[in-house]
């Protein structure tokens, strides 16, 4: 039999990544036309991003646990057609509750295939290569929101929004026949998952706390971002082909930040998050004072500095609880890994739903400034840990 390129797989997995990335965000560029077509408020449109990101908080360590004996090709042919099922039912939902069905389903195949497909790179390729198939799977998140997003709301502005979750769709397919073709099918099953796991997980005070700061550290951001594009073009008057290029720029801002955080945290982790998490901080004051005077300028220099700070923190904070599993829990790295996913889109919850209470009761203006107050508690928490750190030398 005809061995599979590992090269191939992971392109394969890229694939994926970027049609998963793809519609984790897509909302957020089609806010406004769903905003109207279902005569809602701009905090129930949130939800679009804010039960999502529940979803795939459920869904990974749940469905990681539930499938760990299944075939790990098997496994991926099931998550992406869950994913093109979740994404059909939201391109032709003709009521806002069935999008958000859709957006869950889509959410849950999120969810799993971020638990299973490191492992998967990692399975594929000698171990001195790991690392690098990881981050070249990655990529597909990188392009996702660098293309992917902006390319999706440029096709709802000019059809309807209906066709970016087409467009998804369309990748999706790509993505499932990629699977079924280059993964291949002896890839090592984990077993059946010890859930004595879990209590050694959330009985151990180091990897509880990591998990708090992702979900801080991680969310804060998205109290603004969540209402990125209402703020572009209702605050800064920009105009609906400019907030495309904007989003596309920012998407090049978020891969170079992405590109720098993996560099800076590869010393001294907790110290390098700090900076990067006051950083953003700061970026996101930036830009309350840009939306507060109105001031394109000044709008679209804190748009980019957003993006290049807003995911930085990610290599980092996967690294962190990594290291921790291994030196605490060396058994459960894999459940270790599916609950800081999971911790990442609590973050994610937290900020949008934060952001939407804010544009709710005032205005999105005020929205980066409720991100500064989930960052402050990732902040916090880190120094708790580098004191915990310290005391134990």
């Amino acid at each position: 039999m005809k061995t599979i390129s590992p090269s191939l797989t992971l392109l394969a997995l890229a694939i994926n990544a970027f049609a998963i990335g793809s519609t984790e965000f897509i909302s957020v560029g089609l806010m406004p036309m769903i905003v109207n077509t279902f005569n809602i408020s701009l905090s129930q449109a949130g939800l679009t991003v804010s039960l999502y990101a529940l979803g795939v908080t459920v869904g990974a360590p749940l469905l990681t646990i539930l499938t760990g004996t299944w075939n790990r090709k098997t496994l991926m042919i099931s998550i992406m057609g869950l994913f093109i099922l979740g994404n059909l039912l939201s391109a032709f939902a003709p009521t806002f509750l069935l999008l958000l069905v859709g957006r869950v389903l889509a959410s849950l195949a999120h969810g799993i295939f971020m638990s299973i497909s490191t492992v998967i790179a990692a399975d594929v390729v000698r171990p001195e290569k790991r690392a690098s198939a990881i981050a070249l799977m990655f990529t597909g998140l990188t392009v996702a929101t660098v293309i992917g997003v902006p390319l999706g709301t440029f096709i709802g502005q000019h059809s309807n929004w209906h066709m970016s979750f087409v467009f998804i769709v369309v990748i999706g397919l790509i993505g499932l026949i990629a699977t079924s073709i280059l993964v291949p099918k002896g890839l090592p099953i984990p077993g059946k998952i010890n859930l004595s796991g879990l209590a050694r997980i959330f009985t151990n005070k180091s990897i509880l706390m990591s998990l708090f700061i992702t979900a801080f550290g991680y969310g804060g951001t998205f109290a603004a971002y969540t209402y990125l594009t209402p703020i572009l073009e209702g605050t800064f008057r920009f105009s609906a082909s400019t907030v495309v290029i904007i989003l596309v720029v920012y998407g090049v801002m978020v891969a170079i930040g992405n590109s720098l955080g993996g560099h800076l945290a590869n010393k001294n982790i907790l110290p390098a998050l700090q900076k990067m998490f006051a950083a953003l901080a700061l970026s996101l004051l930036f830009l309350f004072i840009s939306a507060s005077l109105a001031s394109q300028a000044l709008g679209l220099i804190a748009t980019l500095l957003l993006g290049l700070f807003a995911f930085m923190n990610v290599p980092g904070l996967q690294l962190y609880v990594v290291q921790l599993a291994e030196k605490f829990t060396p058994k459960d790295i894999t459940l270790v890994s599916a609950f800081n996913i999971a911790a990442f889109n609590v973050g994610i919850t937290l900020g949008s739903f934060v952001g939407g209470q804010i544009s709710k009761g005032s205005s999105v203006v005020f929205t980066p400034l409720g991100g500064i107050i989930i960052i402050l508690l990732a902040m916090f928490l880190i120094r708790l840990a580098q004191k915990d750190q310290a005391s134990k030398l």
